[in-house]
């Protein structure tokens, strides 16, 4: 008899799991795949993020390098290579999962989970052989698979997901990417840099449309000096594809089609919960309209002593999110208080120039009817982004017009995922943009336009513009 199973083992789950041994729970994991580290750090954040730096890496050579006065001949993409490193990066991060098991003696065990009862989970191997196991608490953290549309067909060789969009034999000529949301615009970028023509068709009016709008535009901006191409208010209607080539079909907000041809189509139009062989009705736990585990305040689904985090329940699909929610299910169970504030889970896009955002948009600022004020600083005037050649994008920070607490932050510019950390900070403590402004940043540094766009949000008082 375990004190807590966990089902799945991505960032949620093993999270989960190590925060229950360190606090004394006779804990074991249970993982359908042959690798612990779920989506994120198999075929998502960890891969994608190795792609992302290696292409901006050729990039970089190709465009930049001249002015910085490095002089190359025959440069050329080895793919091969390239999948090569990421896959190792992979190994590394999931053996290095494997040992934090060992470490804290989480028994891990390896198959498809599926509910007996409310206290008993069936494991069911690879070799169709099962066992069955007891636990006194037990975490949900399956997690999410790409969407789809009903009428597109995913052969997955042309016709992809994020998941064979990490491991191309070959650079596309076209890729079409329906779909303008993160994981379509980070992937886009990794071809779009090594030399693929990029067209992308997203149903909203804007890049990354649960962003604030201003990031959407400057992304958008940034992209189109890559060469991508965007079909904004287009809906589409039909993928067709004949041996190598394929057809988009789409139809804008007049009723007009139009049809683009590729030689790879990427679906990349969001992730659905995975609940698939879990057998959650033997447990008594429900599912919401929307295929998500219901869960209360306490992340407990409708069997008491039943929790679910992650992907799997309401609310963003992020790892950081996931492993937030994994050390709260596990803190409490502990009889601990812990909070989270998911106001304040930031959100990344790992384009380059990198997006960050925390916080309230202008646009729910707006519908809530909130006073606010707001100060921009671009990177064009930062001395650190000039002298890295990175002068797109800017800083954007929202703060209450009456209180001058700083209500979001979103930045589009070099180095902003690790930047946003600050702001994070910032509101946990609930501080004003005076008192970001009066706080010394190290000169020269991309942080400085933190600083700055809150000085612009406190009667406009930015020193560089």
């Amino acid at each position: 008899m375990y004190d807590v199973i966990v089902i799945g083992s991505g960032p949620g789950g093993y999270v989960a799991a190590i925060r229950c041994a360190q606090l004394g729970m006779k804990t074991a994991i249970i993982e359908k795949y042959p690798t612990l580290g779920g989506t994120c750090l198999n075929v998502g954040c960890i891969p994608s993020k190795a792609l992302l730096d290696s292409s901006e890496h050729y990039h970089n050579a190709a465009h930049t390098f001249k002015t910085h006065g490095i002089n190359l001949s025959n440069l050329k993409v080895d793919l091969k290579q390239m999948i090569a490193r990421k896959d190792d990066v992979v190994k590394q991060n999931v053996d290095g999962v494997s040992y934090l098991m060992k470490k804290n003696k989480i028994d891990v065990h390896q198959g498809i989970g599926s509910f007996v009862d409310q206290n008993t989970v069936k494991i069911t191997k690879d070799d169709g052989s099962t066992e069955e196991i007891k636990g006194d608490k037990i975490i949900i953290a399956t997690g999410s698979k790409p969407a789809n549309l009903p009428f597109i067909e995913l052969d997955k060789e042309r016709v992809i997901t994020s998941t064979e969009a990490l491991k191309l034999k070959e650079i596309p000529k076209h890729m079409i990417i329906i779909g303008g949301g993160v994981i379509g615009m980070e992937l886009g970028s990794v071809y779009g840099r090594m030399g693929a023509k990029v067209s992308v068709v997203e149903f909203m009016d804007s890049l990354i449309p649960s962003m604030d709008r201003t990031m959407g535009k400057e992304l958008q901006k940034s992209l189109k000096k890559l060469g991508f191409e965007f079909y904004l208010k287009h809906k589409v209607t039909g993928v067709k594809r004949s041996g190598k080539s394929l057809t988009v079909t789409a139809e804008n907000t007049k009723g007009e089609s139009i049809s683009i041809e590729g030689d790879y189509v990427l679906v990349s139009i969001g992730r659905k919960p995975f609940t698939q062989g879990l057998n959650a009705e033997a447990a008594g736990v429900k599912l919401t309209d929307r295929g998500q585990i219901e869960v209360n305040e306490h992340l407990q689904t409708s069997v008491p002593h039943i929790y679910a985090i992650g992907d799997v329940v309401k609310g963003a699909m992020l790892a950081h999110k996931a492993e937030e929610e994994g050390t709260f299910v596990a803190e409490t169970i502990a009889g601990q208080k812990p909070h989270i504030n998911y106001n304040l889970i930031p959100g990344v896009v790992y384009t380059w120039p990198e997006v960050a955002s925390v916080g309230y948009t202008e646009e729910q600022l707006k519908e809530q009817g909130i006073k606010y004020k707001s100060g921009k600083f671009p990177f064009m005037a930062s001395g650190r982004a000039r002298a890295s050649m990175d002068t797109d994008g800017v800083v954007k920070v929202l703060a209450d017009a009456e209180t001058d607490e700083i209500l979001g932050v979103h930045m589009i510019g070099p180095r902003t995922a690790d930047m946003i950390a600050e702001a994070v900070v910032a509101m946990e403590y609930r501080a004003s943009a005076e008192d970001i402004a009066r706080m010394s940043h190290a000169h020269p540094t991309y942080t400085e336009a933190f600083k700055e766009a809150c000085l612009a949000a406190t009667d406009n008082r930015a020193l560089h513009l």
